[in-house]
Formats: structure tokens, C-alpha cells, sequence
């Protein structure tokens, strides 16, 4: 009777992660985004969420929890049960810039969470008024060195992709900008187009409109290669400028479920967003919104999150950014 059972429960233990793949899904999966609406997360969510349900026969339910930055929303996913039927866009900063914003960041983007897949980057954009003087990286720079703190830049708020990115130029290149966060990106771009401010540096899709209506002038894109929507406008690390040598402050998202996520569930929702990923309609897709696609597998993803941690760490505290 014991070697049946000692059997049985080495034959569950040994065909149980299988069975766990085969049987999942079997009820709604749900991602939560950490923000509002019609931004980046959402977008790529919906996308991603579309095909996974497609894919396994599944409904997907996409939960905007926005609130500090997309804190609320990714410590909401990190205390769901690790099931697989909770997941996070997450992103630079949720994952990687948050545990340095917030000294009291009530989950940790490492142990907090079971990296499932990198699902796109999308690079940001250095972006001027157009009664700037200024044409090129060089040119910026000069004219910053020569007016230091009469030039505003505005971003979608305190440690924001687009504060983040903009810190990380001025320390690369040692000028001084004054910073003017907004309530969300949209606002800024509407006040640098009016010339209320004189800078932007913020994510592909939405300058790029404003850029093409030539009520913005696009100075250089974060991305190590050129934006095939804007492939007149050089990459930073192309500037030949000092301290921008392999510049690069792309805004990168992701995929992440609750620690303790069974690595069968965490495997095949990795395979099922690569496929996508990988997918001409899908490329073409992210390629409209300026985003490329970053399949990859999920322990490479989760190195991703570790080194970003590292690299925006000093950034975070030579400008003294702090949560509002």
C-alpha cells in the first residue's frame, strides 16, 4: 500500500507541471496596466491581450489601475495570487526606476514578481520649439552650456520615462535644464507645441505627429538605430558629442506575473507572446506606434530588469528625484 502510494504522488509530482500547461487557461486572464487609458502600457496590453486570447480560446480583461507613477497598480499585481491569471504591463519605470523614486515602494520589482515576457521598446524622442535656434545635438548643447537654466523642458511627471530621460542627457552632457512635470505627457507636448516650454524628450508616438506637422523640430531619437517613422533625425550616440557615446533611454515594456507563478503557466504565455511578437501583422502594428518588437525568453528579460535598476539608480539620485 505505501510503495502505491509513495507511486502515485511521484507520478502526480513528475506529470504535474504538465498538466498544469495543459489545462491552462481555463478561466479570464487579467492584465493590469498601471495607468490610464490610451498611453503606451495600454496600448501594447490590449494588443497582446487580444492575441492571447485568440491564442488560447481565453477572455482577456485589461485593468487600468492607475496612481504614483504606476505603483498602485503594479503592488495590486504583485499580491494576486500566482496562478497565472494575474498579470502586469509593466515598464522603465515601474520596474526599474520606481525602487529608486520611492524609498518605501511597497513591492520589489525582483522578488515581487516572475518575469514572463519583454513585449516592446519604444524610443524616445529629443524634440524642440521650432523658434529654437538650434538644429543639432551640437547645436543644443552649446546653446544650454551658454544659457544654463533659462530653457524648460516638461515631462509627464516626476520620475517619468521622459524625466528620467531627459536627467540622463543632462548628466551626459553636464547642462542644466529646468524641469516642469506635468500630469501626464499629453499636456506637455500641448505646451511645448505652443511654446510655453522649449523641450521634450518623451516617447515616439507622441511627438512624432507633431514633428511631421512641423510644429515641432526633432533633434535625435534615444534609440541605439534611427526611427524608420523619422529616419532623417540622428540617434544621440550619432551626435559625435561628448558623454553621449552609446547613449540610449528607450521606454521598454513588459510582461510579469506574481512570484510563485508556475514556470508551465510563465513558459507557455512567454511562447504565445514571442509568436505574436514575431508576427508580420504584430511588427507592422507596433512599428505605427513607433515601437519595436523585443521578443526574447523570460530569464533574459528579467536580466533586462535587474541591469535597468542599476543604470537608472545614479540618475535618479544626482537630479534628486523623489516621489510628489
Amino acid at each position: 500500500m505505501k510503495r502505491s502510494i509513495f507511486l502515485m504522488t511521484l507520478a502526480a509530482w513528475l506529470v504535474g507541471p504538465v498538466w498544469a500547461d495543459a489545462v491552462y487557461p481555463n478561466k479570464p486572464i487579467r492584465i493590469i496596466v498601471p495607468f490610464t487609458p490610451g498611453g503606451s502600457p495600454d496600448v501594447l496590453a490590449r494588443a497582446m491581450g487580444q492575441k492571447i486570447s485568440e491564442n488560447t480560446g481565453t477572455p482577456v480583461v485589461i485593468e487600468n489601475v492607475a496612481g504614483a507613477g504606476g505603483t498602485v497598480g503594479a503592488d495590486r499585481a504583485s499580491k494576486a495570487a500566482p496562478d497565472g491569471y494575474t498579470l502586469l504591463m509593466g515598464h522603465v519605470g515601474t520596474l526599474a526606476v520606481a525602487p529608486a523614486v520611492y524609498p518605501n515602494l511597497p513591492y520589489d520589482p525582483v522578488k515581487s514578481f516572475a518575469p514572463v515576457a519583454w513585449v516592446a521598446k519604444v524610443p524616445n524622442v529629443l524634440a524642440v520649439h521650432p523658434s529654437m535656434p538650434v538644429n543639432t545635438v551640437a547645436d543644443l548643447v552649446k546653446y544650454l552650456k551658454a544659457n544654463p537654466g533659462k530653457v524648460n523642458y516638461g515631462s509627464g511627471g516626476n520620475g517619468s520615462a521622459a524625466h528620467l530621460a531627459m536627467e540622463y542627457f543632462k548628466l551626459s552632457t553636464q547642462t542644466f535644464v529646468v524641469h516642469v512635470p506635468y500630469r501626464g505627457t499629453a499636456p506637455s507636448v500641448t505646451d511645448a507645441v505652443a511654446g510655453q516650454i522649449q523641450m521634450v524628450f518623451t516617447g515616439a508616438p507622441a511627438l512624432v505627429p507633431m514633428v511631421k506637422a512641423g510644429k515641432l523640430k526633432a533633434i535625435a531619437v534615444s534609440s541605439p538605430k534611427r526611427l524608420d517613422l523619422l529616419p532623417d533625425v540622428p540617434t544621440l550616440a550619432e551626435s559625435g558629442v561628448k558623454g553621449l557615446e552609446g547613449f540610449e533611454a528607450d521606454q521598454w515594456y513588459g510582461l510579469v506575473a506574481p512570484a510563485g507563478t508556475p514556470a508551465a503557466v510563465v513558459q507557455k504565455l512567454n511562447q504565445v507572446v514571442n509568436a505574436n511578437l514575431t508576427a508580420p501583422e504584430m511588427v507592422a502594428r507596433l512599428k505605427t506606434e513607433g515601437a519595436t518588437a523585443t521578443p526574447t525568453t523570460p530569464e533574459a528579460f528579467g536580466q533586462l530588469i535587474q541591469r535597468e535598476i542599476k543604470r537608472w539608480r545614479p540618475v535618479v539620485l544626482n537630479a534628486k528625484i523623489s516621489a510628489d
